[in-house]
């Protein structure tokens, strides 16, 4: 296993597209809630321990080799909201084109055949993990920290923060991103006996409800 291959995955530069998508940010600095660094510690930790816990147990399973496809299945119920599930597979979509490049594999092929439109990309994730050499809890730990590190650039450029509060707001979560990554590593290696009830299925209302208010929007900096 090639720990450089991690380091490639998590990389913001890695083009997967996720750098269009504000995690629902763009949203969250419009309403108010997100204002400071203080609050955007709090969007953070809260969408890490929700959205970014369930993506990182879907991208923990694919990588531990569980059905990639039912797995998207997976994925498709534990995002209710119309927008977000559309906003998953374009991201997924865009994650498979870079992933299919760099780290070729019968896997990645086989689900860019079944799902044409594009997984979800937590699950594309994980099957790239795989493909990289990387384990379960890699695949954790990368789609945790991106849960939030996409939401955190995208307040810089919002709000004009400091970007070294915003990294700072990161470094402060670093271990919790780690419980959630070991949680959702966890949960992934029972669904060989439970299937994937075993996964995280924690729910953010708000961050719902204001995806698909901002997929209305007519004017947005941010795809989502």
């Amino acid at each position: 296993m090639s720990r450089t291959a991690l380091l490639v995955l998590a990389d913001g530069r890695f083009p997967a597209g996720g750098h269009a998508h504000s995690g629902g940010m763009e949203a969250a600095v419009a309403s108010g809630r997100v204002r400071d660094t203080a609050s955007l510690e709090a969007f953070c930790r809260g969408r890490l321990h929700t959205a970014g816990l369930v993506a990182a147990g879907l991208a923990a399973a694919a990588a531990d080799g569980y059905d990639a496809l039912l797995l998207d299945e997976a994925a498709d119920t534990r995002t209710p909201v119309p927008a977000l599930r559309r906003v998953a597979r374009r991201l997924g979509r865009q994650m498979m084109r870079a992933a299919r490049a760099t780290w070729p594999s019968a896997d990645l092929d086989h689900l860019a055949l079944h799902r044409p439109e594009g997984a979800h990309q937590p699950v594309v994730l994980g099957v790239t993990a795989r493909a990289a050499g990387l384990t379960p809890l890699d695949a954790a730990q990368a789609t945790a920290y991106e849960s939030v590190g996409g939401p955190a650039a995208a307040a810089v450029r919002l709000l004009s923060l400091d970007p070294f509060d915003a990294t700072a707001v990161l470094a402060r979560l670093a271990h919790e991103l780690d419980t959630v990554a070991d949680t959702a590593a966890n949960a992934a290696r029972r669904t060989a006996a439970e299937g994937v009830a075993a996964l995280p299925a924690a729910s953010a209302p708000l961050l719902d409800i204001t995806g698909e208010q901002h997929a209305a929007w007519t004017v947005r900096l941010f795809a989502s």
